[in-house]
């Protein structure tokens, strides 16, 4: 049986979730309190993997809290994000994350992510990025900035590289989701349109929904 907290999740089944969820929770928020909040409403709406962004107060105090709260629930992923160097991976694997995600293609960082068998989403914006993460092993790449390309750009990926998996993040809402999963995304991320609230929590609950529904939708079609 697989299992989690100190031993940690397969990376391989990580992927997996990654894949079959369709949309990673992107958590930014102003406060340890307001981030916790968040991701409980995010879960509850169907969204199994996590992503907290380090530029969340006390975001490796959160990401063990939450990886102790979730050890026996093999169905949410709890990730780092906006993770820039292998210094600050190390610290947020130790702490309990599952994946790493990346807004840039630091090979260092995956070189030490690979170390310690966690799974790992460089962000690429060119082919030849692209090429190397797969290159150094990432099964999964993050698409960012992606209001600065739009979903036509995966097919033009998939020309040279029909192989790659991409999640595009940046720009992706409950309206265009569905769009960039028929465009060829494995999954998308989404941040300030998911936890858009007001602090009504109860509205990120409903967009997360949303998001899902949008995806499973989309590839249906």
């Amino acid at each position: 049986m697989l299992k989690k907290g100190v031993d940690g999740m397969n990376r391989e089944k990580a992927i997996q979730i990654i894949l079959d969820s369709g949309v990673i929770a992107v958590i930014r928020a102003n406060s340890a309190e307001e981030g916790e909040k968040f991701i409980s409403a995010a879960i509850a709406g169907g969204i199994k993997a996590i992503e907290i962004t380090m530029t969340v107060p006390g975001a490796i105090d959160i990401i063990k809290s939450l990886s102790a709260k979730y050890a026996q629930n093999d169905d949410v992923l709890i990730g780092a994000g906006t993770v820039l160097d292998p210094e600050t991976a190390r610290a947020c694997i130790l702490a309990g994350s599952e994946f790493i995600v990346s807004p840039a293609l630091n090979v260092d960082m995956i070189k030490l992510c690979n170390r310690y068998a966690v799974a790992v989403v460089p962000g690429i914006m060119t082919v030849t990025e692209a090429i190397k993460a797969m290159e150094y092993g990432c099964s999964i790449v993050k698409l960012f900035p992606g209001n600065a390309y739009g979903p036509s750009i995966i097919k033009s990926f998939k020309g040279p590289l029909p192989q790659i998996n991409i999640v595009p993040t940046g720009g992706v809402s409950i309206e265009n989701a569905g769009e960039w999963i028929k465009a060829g995304a494995v999954a998308v991320g989404s941040g300030s349109d998911l936890t858009k609230c007001g602090g009504d929590y109860s509205i990120v609950t409903k967009n997360a929904a949303k998001f899902v529904d949008a995806v499973h939708a989309a590839r249906k079609q």
